[in-house]
């Protein structure tokens, strides 16, 4: 990476956060270049300061990060040292993904360059038979059409008179399209703007027939169905595969309600093994932020190059529920750390300025009620233009309704014209 700087007279370096940083930590040591480090928020206590470093202004400093997509996080640690008057104008990368990221920083004034793009890299691994021509084919014709990326700058999400849009939520699902690298996220803003539905049904059923007749029945409607296997009496692989069908042929994703809670090596066996092998059928699953970054860490070491996604459980709906402010700050901190998994969180208001994170709200129904056991329901409308949500999650309000088409129908028009109503405020 070195080798591949685009200029000479660097006085120091930087890593993007956070998998740059320690790229740069070694170039800093061997070429002996001072190095600067960009927090993503300032801390509470301590200097506060977003950059931790000595440097003068004026000084020449070299950005580094290891893979560049739309080229966000680059942009914003170069905005954040320019902002402190340094010449941070160049940039060296391992690997561009050829998103249109490089595109993107170079109409921005900014120089990138890279030791390899995604084509390359495919060419030298099927030169050495590391993968086969299937492979290349697929990540050749993903790389051509995930090309429609740009960087949603501060500005971007700042109102005339200098202050921050409602949490950025009056961008609609389509441009936050952008916002992100999560191929699930991207693909959930896609669904919900070309069926223009932002319903997600929880199928809180116990039987495999009742599952499967309800996906058929609220599938044109929905944007994801959430499901609770391990309450099925007759959970089973070939019904698993109908309802994989389904979600195909309605072009709607599915969210295993699971709860992911413990350490990394249990939820890992969880989702890659047993009984239910979620991770074989569930595009999302949910997991709660208790047991720290290491649950995250278990749940990706299944993966094993799978398009697969969660959602942290940040809130929940039912009265009494012992989700504190900081663990609320904490989830948020932890979906920061793992943009490539998280995609967002389940939460009765919002836990993120950042676009690329989607909010589920559960608890909704169209009169607002309780069900005597602790659930506390809100409608749709206040779910989406009041807490921020932009998926509304509902279940017995359609599951036990006389007629859950036309339940789902009503629900998945309200929630749609909230949605429209809150992005037309600009």
């Amino acid at each position: 990476m070195w080798a591949v700087r685009p200029g000479s007279d660097y006085k120091l370096v930087c890593g993007v956060a956070y998998t740059g940083l320690p790229i740069a930590t070694v170039i800093s040591t061997k070429q002996d270049i001072p190095m600067l480090i960009r927090r993503k928020e300032s801390k509470g206590y301590g200097t506060k300061k977003m950059v931790e470093g000595n440097y003068e202004e004026g000084q020449k400093c070299l950005v580094i990060e290891d893979v560049v997509v739309s080229g966000s996080s680059v942009y914003e640690t170069v905005e954040t040292l320019q902002e402190l008057k340094l010449d941070a104008r160049d940039v060296i990368v391992f690997l561009d993904r050829e998103h249109n990221g490089v595109a993107n920083l170079t109409a921005m004034g900014i120089t990138v360059t890279s030791v390899v793009s995604m084509t390359e890299l495919m060419v030298i691994l099927q030169k050495h038979n590391c993968i086969n021509q299937e492979i290349f084919e697929s990540v050749s014709d993903f790389v051509a059409a995930c090309k429609d990326t740009s960087i949603i700058t501060r500005g971007k999400c700042l109102a005339q008179n200098g202050i921050q849009l409602m949490d950025c939520k009056l961008l609609s699902f389509e441009s936050r399209i952008s916002s992100t690298n999560h191929p699930l996220a991207n693909e959930l803003f896609k669904i919900m703007s070309t069926k223009k539905t932002n319903l997600c049904v929880a199928a809180d059923v116990t039987t495999s027939e009742e599952l499967i007749s309800l996906a058929e029945k609220v599938g044109p409607h929905i944007s994801l169905l959430k499901t609770h296997v391990d309450i099925l009496v007759d959970f089973s692989k070939e019904k698993v595969d109908m309802l994989k069908d389904l979600a195909k042929e309605h072009n709607f994703l599915l969210l295993e309600d699971r709860k992911f809670g413990d350490i990394g090596n249990t939820v890992a066996s969880q989702y890659s093994g047993g009984t239910f092998n979620i991770v074989n059928w569930a595009d999302l699953i949910t997991v709660h932020g208790i047991p720290g970054d290491g649950v995250i860490k278990g749940l990706i070491s299944g993966v094993n190059g799978r398009h697969r996604g969660c959602v942290l459980v940040s809130e929940m709906s039912s009265l009494g529920a012992l989700t504190s402010q900081e663990y609320i700050k904490g989830c948020s901190k932890m979906a920061e750390n793992h943009t490539d998994f998280v995609m967002g969180f389940v939460a009765q208001s919002s836990v993120s300025n950042n676009p690329r994170f989607i909010q589920f709200t559960p608890g909704v129904q169209l009169e607002k009620s309780g069900d005597g056991l602790g659930q506390q329901y809100v409608t749709p409308r206040a779910a989406i233009l009041e807490r921020g949500a932009d998926v509304i999650i509902v279940g017995r309000g359609i599951t036990k309704a006389d007629d859950p088409v036309t339940a789902a129908k009503k629900y998945q028009e309200e929630a749609f014209a909230a949605y429209e109503e809150r992005v037309s405020v600009q």
